[in-house]
């Protein structure tokens, strides 16, 4: 066969890359969650790098200051100026506080001037109000998606790497190394998952966000390992595989060049599942102790803090994280199931 003779085969034959762009260009709803997806993950790139967010610490508010958008600009201004007694808000059902006196005179000697109105940009700053600090709500959401989306991203990575690894190994080669693997996840699996948190936890006994990616990313393989070991066990006998035996292909090129591209749609989908999964999965690590240090924001640790703040009916961070959370999550959730569609083979162009 003639290079010219090749040269029109390829041209009749796109690659699955090409057939993949062709029908990711024709979903507008994948689209747009990609447009969502990127625009998180710039912005918590925009925080590392301290482009966005840099001054998310500073007090620019009095303590639980409101949204901005609640009231009138001048409303705004006052209640920037003027405290919120928290425990004015909390119903003691006839009891009298004991503290009540000492505290009231603390906040009497209160040093903050109330004459003086705030900078109109600290203003701006406070679209979904201030926390208990006073710092702006809307920049701690800011630096909190650069935790987040960095423990989500690279823990799914972590364990999708090790899951597809483990079960490309199992599902082709089979025998004893299958049941060596098999046995090696029963015991995971047997685990309770809690439990097998705690006790990796204990073993690295240091709090971090290389902590969380760790305990997550050596705990959240087993789903992938399972699904990928399916695949790979239906795709090892096809006439493809054999054809590249046949051709002197080795293992690995069997294994990683032919068998691996037929199963990212599995990949893809096992990817954007632990990524939501591992988001949450920080906020429940950052409940029970074992989460970012306290001079570490992240949405989990927001959404910690926001618990004991409904109570003073303080709702304004809870809504900033978890509206920032769910547009995350169901942007790539979406995105992922349209990646999912554009890569499988099956899928006529």
């Amino acid at each position: 066969m003639t290079s010219q003779e090749e040269s029109m085969i390829s041209s009749f034959s796109p690659s699955l890359w090409a057939l993949a762009r062709k029908r990711l260009a024709r979903d507008a709803i994948g689209l747009l969650s990609l447009l969502v997806v990127v625009f998180f993950i710039l912005m918590s790139l925009g925080s590392y790098f301290g482009f966005l967010a840099k001054n998310w610490d500073q007090e620019v508010a009095i303590n639980y200051a409101p949204p901005t958008w609640l009231a009138t600009n001048q409303e705004s201004v006052s209640a920037l100026q003027a405290p919120i007694p928290p425990r004015s808000q909390i119903d003691l059902y006839g009891q009298t506080d004991p503290l009540a006196p000492l505290l009231d005179e603390l906040e009497a000697h209160n040093p903050q001037d109330i004459n003086s109105p705030p900078d109109q940009q600290k203003v701006n700053h406070l679209v979904f109000g201030a926390d208990k600090w006073g710092r702006s709500v809307i920049l701690k959401t800011i630096k909190g998606s650069e935790t987040s989306i960095l423990v989500g991203l690279v823990a799914a990575l972590v364990a999708t790497a090790i899951g597809t690894v483990l079960g490309a190994l199992s599902g082709y080669f089979g025998g004893w190394v299958d049941d060596f693997l098999n046995w090696f996840y029963n015991v995971f699996t047997a685990i309770p998952y809690l439990l097998l948190i705690f006790a990796i936890a204990a073993v690295l006994n240091q709090k971090g966000v290389s902590t969380i990616i760790l305990i997550l990313g050596l705990t959240g393989w087993t789903g992938v390992y399972r699904l990928i070991r399916a695949e790979y066990l239906k795709h090892r006998h096809r006439e493809y595989v054999l054809a590249a035996k046949a051709m002197g292909a080795s293992h690995y090129r069997r294994m990683f060049i032919h068998i691996l591209p037929n199963t990212l749609h599995v990949i893809l989908v096992q990817l954007s599942i632990n990524v939501v999964g591992f988001i949450k999965s920080e906020v429940i690590l950052s409940f029970l102790g074992f989460g970012v240090p306290v001079e570490v924001v992240s949405w989990g640790s927001m959404l910690n803090e926001a618990q004991n703040e409904l109570v003073l009916g303080i709702w304004w961070q809870l809504v900033a994280a978890g509206v920032a959370m769910a547009l995350l999550v169901t942007a790539f959730s979406v995105l992922t199931d349209a990646l999912r569609d554009a890569l499988d083979p099956k899928v006529v162009a």
